[in-house]
């Protein structure tokens, strides 16, 4: 990653102004706005040559992706609304399952999502999301993630390699990645790799998880991106359907850049295996009846993914900190300005 930063030296009278004022005359926001319009004008594109239709959906709901049990990577944001609680949606993942019901191609949305946690270098708590819900399996939603974020690249070479080359020191990191295809091993197969080496795994009851170190590692073997595939059931939200044996998801992430970028997996066609599921990660199925009633009524067999927008603009500007993407500043528990 590179070691640009749009923040001003300690002490100088830049460092005074406040940062939407600061950044006006900065180059690299500059090209994440040019950014930020082809990625919303390519993925348009994209799905309209698949006959996907794009949602318009609420940022509201009583059904969060990331609920507080076994496998949930994230807080939700709760809200008082007028007395009702609600949440910021953390997704939309559960509103396009519902899309797919209606559009039988598949259905997209790009928006903002919410997330309790800290910020840090490569997470924000407020961020723009690109997720997908298609008819298939977990192959299926691989390939065309993967098409997907071939044909970004291909579009930021085409439109804006200058200004990006400029930024990230070079773009042989986005026509590497186009030159082969992408690597993929199961989570079983990166623990032997790694010899289940502690800097690149945490070790649970019950399930195993991978450390930031640890994507690094197996794209420096495997690269430059990478599919984890098949984690353990329960170190992932409840929706992700299961193999045969029920001990591993049918799920994926791509490691590329900063590591995770897209998250993928199949979910479960029926409302009987989504309720084992919800009960398997200690989830109340309370909040999830309207999705269950879904499942009864309508069992579909789909996968989806979920891409963070401003972690796809860390690796194509080789940039460190995520938090220097957005072009307006967002963070929990701070006021925003403007």
């Amino acid at each position: 990653m590179s070691k640009v930063d749009s923040r001003p030296p300690r002490g100088t009278l830049t460092e005074a102004l406040p940062r939407f004022l600061r950044i006006l005359d900065d180059p690299l926001y500059t090209s994440l706005v040019d950014l930020q319009d082809l990625v919303n004008y390519e993925t348009a594109a994209f799905w309209r040559a698949r006959q996907v239709k794009a949602l318009h959906l609420p940022v509201t709901t009583s059904s969060i992706s990331s609920p507080m049990g076994l496998g949930s990577d994230s807080l939700p944001v709760q809200v008082d609304l007028f007395g009702v609680p609600t949440y910021l949606a953390d997704s939309m993942q559960f509103l396009l399952e519902y899309g797919c019901r209606i559009a039988d191609q598949g259905c997209y949305y790009l928006m903002p999502s919410f997330r309790g946690e800290e910020t840090d270098a490569t997470h924000l708590s407020q961020f723009f999301h690109s997720e997908a819900e298609i008819p298939g399996g977990l192959d299926d939603v691989i390939a065309v993630a993967d098409a997907y974020l071939r044909h970004l690249t291909e579009a930021v070479l085409r439109e804006l390699e200058g200004p990006v080359a400029r930024i990230a020191g070079g773009v042989e990191h986005l026509t590497d990645f186009l030159a082969k295809p992408t690597a993929r091993i199961t989570f079983d197969e990166a623990v032997t790799a790694l010899d289940g080496d502690p800097e690149y795994f945490e070790f649970h009851d019950q399930w195993r998880t991978i450390t930031r170190a640890g994507e690094r590692r197996l794209m420096e073997l495997h690269g430059p991106a990478v599919w984890l595939t098949h984690f353990d059931h329960l170190s992932v939200p409840f929706y992700q359907a299961t193999d045969a044996t029920g001990a591993k998801a049918l799920n994926a992430d791509l490691l590329i850049g900063p590591g995770e970028v897209v998250g993928c997996g199949e979910r479960h066609t029926d409302a009987a295996h989504a309720l084992g599921a919800l009960a398997a990660h200690g989830v109340s199925p309370d909040d999830y009846d309207w999705y269950l009633r879904m499942k009864q009524e309508k069992p579909l067999h789909t996968s989806g993914f979920g891409m963070g927008v401003e972690r796809f603009f860390m690796w194509v500007l080789r940039h460190s900190d995520v938090r220097d993407l957005q072009l307006l500043e967002r963070a929990n528990g701070l006021p925003a300005t403007p």
